[in-house]
């Protein structure tokens, strides 16, 4: 079991967002949690990396890899965030800084991991790269020079770049175009084949829904009201609102070009 979230429940004085979650993530699976916004989802996965905003209280239990994240501090956090989970976010734009380059970048990300060969981190600068579809050439570059699509990938080398067991895609899609978020939903899938690590995909989108996950969770309002493997729910919703969902959803188009777009064109 690589996540257990038991009976959380997260809020301020004034107000619960989350109330009584729970949910298991195995290793190496696809979890599809999913939900219109503002019905907690985003708030929740904050709550397994103790990214949460001051003044947000949470309740209950979350063992990562068998710790209880809840009881680590703020360091021995940082060490578990990064190297054995790691996020991707809807706003790639604001994870970078516009005055230092992409290669700047990932190796600040690698020497705030403990890796302190300047030859090792160069090394993984050229392999994140390379495992995402873009060129050496680009380490050298400012964010503002790539397109959306490459931060993306970009963002995407990073999470994986220290073989985590668990990245968090927090509707990574959502800010792109849909030809480009199709394919990085494509690049992600392989990515994890590659890796064997498990992802709780986050999103509102039952088409990538469909295509991806291997269980899913259905919140509403600060609840989970339906989990269960993806066909289980997809043929046989159990809750009216899951039922709407699903049936509001449209059909996603998969005749995308066969491999991945060419640098500079996503």
């Amino acid at each position: 079991m690589i996540l257990s979230v038991e009976q959380v429940t997260i809020g301020s004085r004034q107000k619960k967002l989350v109330q009584n979650v729970s949910l298991a993530i195995q290793k190496g699976e696809w979890f599809a949690l999913v939900g219109q916004s503002g019905s907690g989802k985003s708030i929740l996965s904050q709550a397994v990396g103790q990214m949460l905003a001051p003044g947000l209280n949470v309740e209950g239990n979350i063992f990562f890899n068998g710790q209880n994240v809840l009881e680590l501090s703020k360091k021995e956090m940082r060490t578990v965030r990064g190297r054995k989970l790691s996020y991707i976010f809807q706003d790639y734009q604001g994870s970078f800084t516009p005055f230092r380059t992409i290669g700047q970048h990932l190796d600040e990300y690698q020497k705030a991991h403990g890796i302190h060969s300047p030859q090792a981190r160069m090394a993984g600068v050229r392999e994140a790269l390379q495992s995402v579809g873009l060129s050496e050439e680009l380490a050298g570059r400012y964010p503002f020079e790539l397109s959306g699509g490459q931060l993306q990938r970009v963002s995407i080398a990073t999470a994986l770049l220290l073989a985590p067991d668990l990245v968090i895609a927090d509707e990574i899609t959502t800010a792109l175009d849909s030809v480009s978020g199709n394919q990085i939903l494509e690049l992600l899938a392989r990515r994890q084949q590659e890796t064997g690590c498990a992802i709780l995909f986050i999103t509102h989108d039952w088409r990538h829904v469909r295509r991806y996950a291997d269980r899913i969770a259905v919140m509403k309002e600060g609840e989970i009201i339906e989990s269960g493997g993806k066909h289980r729910i997809l043929d046989h919703p159990q809750h009216l609102y899951t039922k709407q969902l699903i049936k509001a959803a449209p059909v996603l188009d998969h005749r995308l070009p066969s491999g991945l777009q060419e640098e500079g064109k996503a």
